[in-house]
């Protein structure tokens, strides 16, 4: 499981994600990523801009389209997790992002090496390693 201060949580977190965040694509999985220094005037208004600046944020999806089976998504899941749980816990991922991963069908029946290498090249994409 990854650290309850790295999950992304708050609705107003996705919102400024969602709204102001850049696509990094890959085979396996889309990942939808915002640097934080670059959207310093849309901070929510009750936090300390540094603190808040400083977080490294991660949440993980997997649809329905992509299996009916809730056993399969959150098998996914978890492999997901586990890379991305273990970049954290080596600090080997920058802070001062939030991060969103989209699976897409192809990751279904990929070992754990493949997820763990897609993932690692996404995060290079996205200028977070």
């Amino acid at each position: 499981m990854l650290p309850p201060k790295n999950r992304l949580k708050k609705v107003r977190d996705f919102n400024l994600l969602m709204k102001y965040g850049r696509w990094a694509n890959g085979w396996l999985f889309d990942l939808k990523y915002l640097r934080l220094d670059m959207v310093k005037e849309f901070f929510p208004k009750k936090v300390d801009v540094e603190e808040f600046q400083a977080q490294l944020l991660v949440a993980f999806t997997v649809g329905t389209k992509i299996s009916k089976k809730a056993v399969v998504r959150n098998r996914l899941r978890r492999q997901m997790r586990e890379v991305v749980r273990l970049l954290i816990k080596e600090d080997k991922l920058k802070k001062g992002y939030f991060l969103l991963f989209v699976a897409r069908k192809e990751a279904l029946d990929k070992e754990y090496l493949d997820i763990e290498r897609e993932i690692k090249g996404l995060l290079a994409k996205a200028g977070t390693v």
